[in-house]
Formats: structure tokens, C-alpha cells, sequence
């Protein structure tokens, strides 16, 4: 199979882009004048603020339990912190990518590396003080006993 061009890989991913975005999107910005505006010198860019990554999760239950996975590869387990608040579950952590001294110049950079975090509200309730959390093959599983619901309580009117 041929390989192509770095220009061929450059074209799909303008087409790509165009595909996504509407017409709008892609007309060039104008100043008040009408003039097309020019776009800032690299160092008038701002920088943006550190956000932290947002970890993807897998939610189910089971008959007794709620069950939380997330895909944590490469994180250690000293580098979490999983805390549950008014059935809320919170997990934060950092993913390293190890030393980048000797790094020149990125070709592609895809993975993300640093603090990741996310905050789910639980969607039963949960024995607080019943929770089994591991980590195994880079998956974090944190396993929650359901608090038992009675099926129907009768509300007396007065």
C-alpha cells in the first residue's frame, strides 16, 4: 500500500475541519471597517488557563451494587484521590508523562498528560460507609452497596 504525502495527510484534515464547521466558521474574521482582521502575532496569543482533563466513566448497577469504572492507564494509585460527598462521587488524579527534557519538537501530541478530574452524582443511593475501590490493569473500580429502597411507603393524609 502506498503511503502519502505529508501535504495529502494535511488536505484530508482541512477537509475534515471544513466538514465539521459551517460556513460561517470558516469565512474569514473582519474588523469594523470591513477589512479582513489580521490574526495576532504569536506572542499576543493569551495563554489559557489550566483546565484539568475531564476522565471518562462507566456508570451500572448490579442487584446489590452501584459499580463506577474509569480507564486509568498509567496512573498510579498514589496519584488519586477518590472522596464521595452528599452521593457525589469525586476523582481526581495526574497522569505523568515522565521527563520531556530532551523533547525538541512534537510531531503529534495526543495523549493528554496532567491533572485529570471528574465529580458524578451518584443515580441511587449508596451505604457510604460500605465502598470497595481497586485498581487493576488500568482500570479503576470503585463498587458501592445499595441502600435497600422498601417498595411502596403509604402516606397517610391528614
Amino acid at each position: 500500500m502506498a503511503r502519502k504525502s505529508r501535504d495529502e495527510d494535511l488536505l484530508m484534515e482541512d477537509e475534515l475541519t471544513a466538514a465539521f464547521l459551517g460556513d460561517d466558521d470558516l469565512a474569514p474574521a473582519t474588523s469594523n471597517d470591513g477589512q479582513a482582521a489580521a490574526a495576532p502575532a504569536d506572542d499576543e496569543w493569551e495563554e489559557e488557563d489550566a483546565v484539568p482533563g475531564q476522565l471518562a466513566v462507566d456508570v451500572y448497577e448490579t442487584k446489590e451494587k452501584l459499580v463506577v469504572k474509569a480507564r486509568t492507564a498509567g496512573v498510579n494509585k498514589d496519584d488519586l484521590d477518590v472522596s464521595i460527598s452528599d452521593n457525589t462521587l469525586s476523582i481526581r488524579g495526574t497522569l505523568s508523562a515522565g521527563s520531556e527534557e530532551e523533547v525538541e519538537n512534537y510531531f503529534v501530541q495526543e495523549c493528554y498528560w496532567g491533572e485529570f478530574s471528574r465529580s458524578i452524582a451518584l443515580p441511587v443511593p449508596v451505604k457510604e460507609e460500605e465502598i470497595e475501590a481497586g485498581l487493576k490493569d488500568g482500570v479503576l473500580t470503585i463498587k458501592f452497596t445499595k441502600v435497600k429502597q422498601d417498595t411502596v411507603k403509604k402516606i397517610q393524609i391528614q
